[in-house]
Order: structure tokens, then C-alpha cells, then sequence
């Protein structure tokens, strides 16, 4: 298989959305690490003089970011990195007695929305020949036949729908980048903001440093192949279950 820094292009390059993120800040570093030249972009960022600043919930913006990097196309990777489990107003639902529509529409617009509005605008960044990804951060929650525990409605079914997306987007991409992988990827429980208030009854050794996660999915992300294309698959390569 060949590795990342392969290719027929002097450069390779990547962006990683959602750069400002604990697993998005160490995924654009292990890229770095391993020869890239990496494009951060980040909600966080704003309106920053670098043009690093992206809104995944306003598809205006998504549209303008992707714009500005036309110039550098192809890009070999992007990666959607940013994802929403709970904040000041959003948590995961206990019970269908807490189901919220304000709480659904927000997981939604997040964990699947914003990343198919991200790949409708920059898909076209890919090459049209050779290796190229587009991956988006999943869950293992968001598989269907693997729900034994319930709950987490909104999460779960934003990613689910996310899984989907992806398998649809495969599809259609396969049609004119033959070469290209579109998947899903679980990163695992990793030490964030986002995991923190729900790693209690996380066993220790499956608790990762965010350094530990991103390392692992770029291992993933290397050994992947067009076949594999439209598929979820988690931090140590396995394939998740639909």
C-alpha cells in the first residue's frame, strides 16, 4: 500500500476541518508529521486575516472556504474533524421523555449537515486521478445493529445518518474519482472536551490521548483502499457494522 507521502505531486497536501479541536489539532499534526502540507480550518477562527475561519452550519461559509482554496487544489485528503455530543444547551438524551426538537435539529446540523454540505463543496478539491480521501469523524454509536444500550438519541442518529451520507457520497464520487476513499472514521472515546463529562466508565487503557487517536486513524487512513470506499471504520481498522 502506498503511504501518504507517495505520490507523483512534488507536494501533498490535506485540510482538516475543525482544526481547533482536540482530535482535529492532532490529525492536522500526524499529517504534518508525515510529509503533508496541512490546511486548518476552524469555526474558532473566525474571520482571521489567513482565511482559516469556517462555519460547517452555514453553508455560505462552507461555500466561501472552499473558494479560497481552489488556488491550491488538488488537495489528497479532507477530513471533517468537528462533530457536537453535548454543550451549554445540548446533552444526550437519557430517555425519549427528554427528546427535544431545538436538541435534534442541533445534532443534526453538526454531525450530519454541515459535513455533506462540506463535501458537496469541497469534493471538488480532490484530483480526479490517483489516491485522494475524504473522511468525516463517526461513531461507533451510530451504528444501528450495534445500539444494545439505547439512549443518546440525537447523537446516535446524527451519526448514523452520517454513515449514510458517506456510503451515498461513495457512490456518486466513485463515478469520476475511481481512486477515491469516502468514509467514516471512529476515533474511539479520546480525552476532549467532548468525552469528558462521559469517561467515568471508560477502562483506562481505551481512553486515548487525542495524539494517540489521530496517529492511529492515519494509520487507517494510509492502509484504506477505493474498495473500502463508503464504509465506517474505527480507530485500529476495523470495519463497523451499519
Amino acid at each position: 500500500m502506498a503511504s501518504l507521502q507517495d505520490n507523483s505531486r512534488e507536494l501533498r497536501r490535506a485540510i482538516v476541518i475543525g482544526s481547533s479541536g482536540g482530535i482535529g489539532a492532532a490529525l492536522a499534526k500526524a499529517l504534518g508529521e508525515r510529509g503533508l502540507a496541512v490546511t486548518g480550518l476552524s469555526r474558532s477562527h473566525g474571520d482571521a486575516a489567513d482565511g482559516s475561519g469556517i462555519d460547517i452550519t452555514d453553508e455560505a461559509s462552507i461555500a466561501s472556504a472552499a473558494a479560497r482554496l481552489v488556488g491550491n487544489a488538488p488537495f489528497d485528503i479532507i477530513i471533517v474533524a468537528t462533530g457536537l455530543l453535548h454543550n451549554a444547551n445540548v446533552a444526550p438524551e437519557k430517555t425519549y421523555r427528554n427528546l427535544r426538537t431545538e436538541t435534534l435539529l442541533d445534532y443534526f446540523a453538526v454531525n450530519s449537515v454541515g459535513p455533506a454540505l462540506v463535501a458537496k463543496h469541497f469534493i471538488p478539491l480532490l484530483p480526479r486521478k490517483g489516491r485522494c480521501v475524504f473522511a468525516a469523524l463517526s461513531a461507533r454509536v451510530g451504528s444501528i445493529s450495534d445500539n444494545r444500550l439505547g439512549g443518546w438519541y440525537g447523537y446516535r442518529a446524527s451519526k448514523a445518518a452520517l454513515n449514510m451520507l458517506v456510503k451515498t457520497l461513495a457512490i456518486e464520487v466513485r463515478r469520476t474519482r475511481s481512486d477515491a476513499v469516502c468514509v467514516g472514521l471512529h476515533p474511539g472515546t479520546v480525552d476532549t472536551k467532548l468525552s469528558k463529562p462521559f469517561q467515568r466508565r471508560v477502562p483506562r487503557e481505551r481512553l486515548f490521548t487525542a495524539e494517540q487517536s489521530a496517529a492511529s486513524l492515519v494509520d487507517v487512513i494510509e492502509r484504506l483502499t477505493p474498495a473500502q470506499s463508503g464504509d465506517c471504520f474505527a480507530w485500529d481498522g476495523a470495519r463497523i457494522r451499519p
